[in-house]
């Protein structure tokens, strides 16, 4: 094997030298397997290995080359989120009723990723229902971060973010509801991308879900990589109409806006009313404007004229209502009135969103749609927004319940939940979201930051990052990996 070629290459580099023969699909996937087995008993980030399964694939990849072939992912291992439907492995989403149900046909991610010819690792660990920033599962166990043992790795795509900054994995599939796939990025010093929220099929992100739902707002599937152009490269690989669509749609997307950092016309999140980031975050995105302005880029503060208590509760009605489909209308009402009792706006929207009738719910989805139009015309001047990706760098394991949880931002004890106040400007709306690598706290801890595009202008902010990660900042192994 090339000697230039290593657990932390990107996988453009991996794949650049199974191209050239400077390397074997058997051999990398050994490489990642030797590395599962030395550091995952401490990280914990496979929840289900599939070791077997991708040597087979790396001896059909292996052949498959000899003979011309050059697909996409052709030989490269990598892993998929637990949660995402695979012919024939667990996905529980961490769920212990549903602990042994088994996929019955790949999702279309995995369609995707196996016909472009990757070798399965295995699928990385998550939160119960996929509801935490966290990766504690009853079903797998709790997973760490590689830059603190004693913290989070983030969630809900969490093992998946320790896997890949731990050089276990060199690319991931994560999916993004309230952050799941950004937050991980930003914890663990990667990239992440959210996609625009029709640009990756939906349909087999989570169990029992194995179809479109028109109805599934919010969520979306999206790539984790130690790279943005690996990130590009992977959603190429995935991004597609969703399932029953392919007769009569495709996806035509624009290219980035431009190719040099100078010519982006950057906007700055202005301070947030309701909680602000650590003093690190904080200087993590003046680093950030002060580079681009040397850059030349345009640059100040600005943010569509949203009403944030309206944007924030409507947000939060939706996700607490696409979250609690599968409860009974006893279990909701009880939860409603715990949610209510905590006394902060977020919960009182949630709380809303687990009995919210039909009409109440078309208003907020008509309320969606006047932001959207609102982000439409924020980028004819601007073409992106640059803000913190999360409150501060990862926080320590927390296994009090959810309502008595809170976050120390600098000394003070914020709500749990306001967590959620940067992750979800991007949701909320369907804009597309890439995480990105911004250096290192004091403690020597990831500090993640996003940048935010104009909806299905997702090469715009794939673009920008790795134009910051090539002239910037880059991704970074954590000390003893």
């Amino acid at each position: 094997m090339s000697e230039e070629i290593g657990p932390f290459s990107t996988a453009t580099q991996m794949l650049a030298a199974l191209r050239a023969a400077e390397v074997s699909s058997r051999e990398l996937v050994e490489l990642h397997v030797e590395r599962i087995e030395k550091f995952d008993p401490q990280l914990n980030s496979i929840a289900v290995p599939t070791v077997d399964r991708a040597r087979t694939a790396a001896v059909a990849a292996d052949e498959r080359r000899a003979g011309g072939d050059d697909a996409p992912l052709l030989g490269l291992p990598m892993t998929l989120k637990e949660s995402t439907l695979v012919k024939g492995l667990p996905q529980s989403a961490g769920i212990v009723e549903l602990k042994g149900h088994v996929g019955a046909a790949d999702g279309p991610v995995a369609r995707d990723v196996f016909a472009a010819g990757a070798c399965l690792l295995g699928t990385t660990n998550v939160p119960v229902a996929l509801g935490d920033w966290q990766a504690n599962s009853p079903n797998y166990g709790r997973t760490s971060n590689p830059w603190d043992l004693d913290r989070t790795p983030g969630g809900s795509t969490g093992g998946g973010g320790a896997a890949l900054a731990a050089g276990l994995t060199p690319l991931e599939v994560g999916s993004d509801i309230g952050g799941s796939i950004r937050v991980p990025a930003a914890y663990c010093g990667v990239y992440g991308h959210r996609p625009s929220e029709t640009a990756i099929p939906r349909a087999g992100s989570f169990p029992l879900a194995d179809h479109p739902n028109p109805a599934a707002v919010l969520g979306v599937q999206g790539p984790l990589a130690r790279s943005a152009f690996d990130l590009e490269l992977l959603f190429d690989v995935i991004a597609g109409p969703e399932v029953g669509e392919a007769s009569g749609w495709k996806l035509d997307l624009p290219p980035a806006r431009h190719d040099r950092l100078a010519d982006f016309r950057v906007a700055v999140m202005p301070p947030n009313p309701w909680v602000q980031p650590s003093a690190a975050m904080s200087a993590a995105v003046d680093a950030l404007v002060s580079f681009v302005g040397d850059a030349g880029c345009r640059v100040d503060d600005a943010m569509p004229p949203l009403d944030v208590d309206q944007y924030a509760g409507d947000y939060s009605i939706l996700l607490s209502w696409r979250t609690s489909q599968g409860m009974g209308r006893d279990k909701r009402e009880e939860m409603a009135a715990r949610f209510a009792a905590r006394g902060d706006p977020l919960s009182a929207a949630q709380g809303l969103g687990l009995v919210i009738d039909a009409a109440d719910l078309l208003a907020v989805l008509d309320r969606r749609e006047a932001a959207r139009a609102q982000w439409r015309a924020f980028y004819e001047d601007w073409d992106v927004l640059v803000g913190p990706m999360a409150l501060d760098a990862a926080f320590p394991h927390e296994d009090r319940p959810w309502e008595d949880r809170t976050i120390d931002v600098d000394g003070t004890a914020v709500p749990y939940t306001f967590n959620i106040v940067y992750p979800m400007w991007a949701i909320f709306a369907g804009q597309p979201s890439t995480a990105f690598p911004a250096g290192l706290s004091l403690d020597g801890l990831p500090l993640g930051l996003q940048v935010i595009g104009p909806y299905l202008e997702d090469r715009t902010t794939l673009r920008f990052a790795q134009l910051l990660e090539r002239e910037w900042q880059a991704f970074t192994p954590p000390p003893g990996y």
